[in-house]
């Protein structure tokens, strides 16, 4: 496990799921970590959005392991606060070293049927709002010379998927965001790179409206229903990710010492085996 003592480690959407398998990572490592997340509805979200508490939750599960993070509610969308936070991450800590932007949404329909209150919702949060966090992240990176930025994307940032294009639109977009960073960056010692998971047991899959549409033949899917589903759509028979499986990659590109960037690296049950 990489040593990160004394360093500085900020996630975004870190309420819950992955943000927070992320977040008691980087913690059991040795980092101070920001923990942000929006933690209220946006109303073109089809399902419920992490609370307050739960943000509080990350915080008190990453103490309670001797680790050390701040809460901050932060809406990614908001330049202006996320300008904010960074300042005031700079002011009591000195520095900032690790970002893993993995604040997002996702939802499902068909292109013409995507109002502009959900594309501009999806767009905004998945893209912009990474595109808000890394500059203001290295702006501070710069400062002490050291930087590990970690782009969340998705299976849907490598190929096309239906009823998803505005979410795909973000996710490749990211893809060409971080890559792009990694090339103006690299000369003072930042890494930009990317993760792409596949469907991973978060409440942004496991949910019934996206249940639903992996067995339509159910008023209420749950999880275990879908399961077969899921598991027929990559080669291991594999249903899901755990949350801790994409941790692994994105600590694994944290740890770099400097000679990885500007790449995907993919956590997708062979689901994208197939394409180029």
């Amino acid at each position: 496990m990489c040593d990160l003592t004394g360093r500085t480690a900020w996630v975004t959407g870190a309420a819950r799921g992955q943000g927070r398998a992320h977040a008691r990572a980087l913690a059991a490592a040795g980092a101070h970590v920001i923990v942000s997340d929006i933690a209220r509805q946006i109303d073109s979200v089809s399902y419920e959005l992490a609370a307050e508490s739960e943000l509080a939750a990350t915080v008190g599960e990453i103490v309670a392991a001797g680790g050390r993070a701040t809460a901050a509610q932060l809406d990614v969308r908001d330049s202006q606060a996320v300008n904010v936070l960074v300042a005031d991450i700079m002011d009591h800590h000195g520095r900032l070293d690790v970002l893993v932007a993995n604040a997002g949404i996702c939802g499902f329909s068909p292109v013409d049927r995507i109002s502009d209150e959900q594309w501009a919702d999806m767009v905004d949060t998945n893209l912009t709002g990474t595109f808000n966090c890394v500059r203001a992240a290295v702006g501070a990176m710069k400062t002490n010379g050291f930087g590990r930025i970690i782009g969340v994307s998705s299976g849907a940032g490598r190929g096309g998927m239906n009823d998803l294009s505005h979410y795909a639109a973000t996710k490749w977009g990211v893809i060409g965001l971080i890559k792009s960073v990694a090339l103006e960056v690299g000369s003072r010692g930042i890494t930009a790179n990317v993760v792409c998971p596949t469907s991973v047991a978060t409440p942004m899959v496991m949910n019934e409206s996206t249940l639903r549409r992996f067995r339509p033949d159910l008023d209420k899917p749950t999880p275990e229903d879908a399961r077969a589903v899921f598991a027929g759509l990559g080669p291991l028979g594999v249903p899901w990710l755990e949350p801790e499986d994409v941790t692994r990659a994105v600590m694994y590109l944290v740890g770099d010492p400097g000679l990885t960037t500007g790449t995907v690296l993919e956590v997708n049950l062979g689901t994208t085996a197939t394409r180029t």
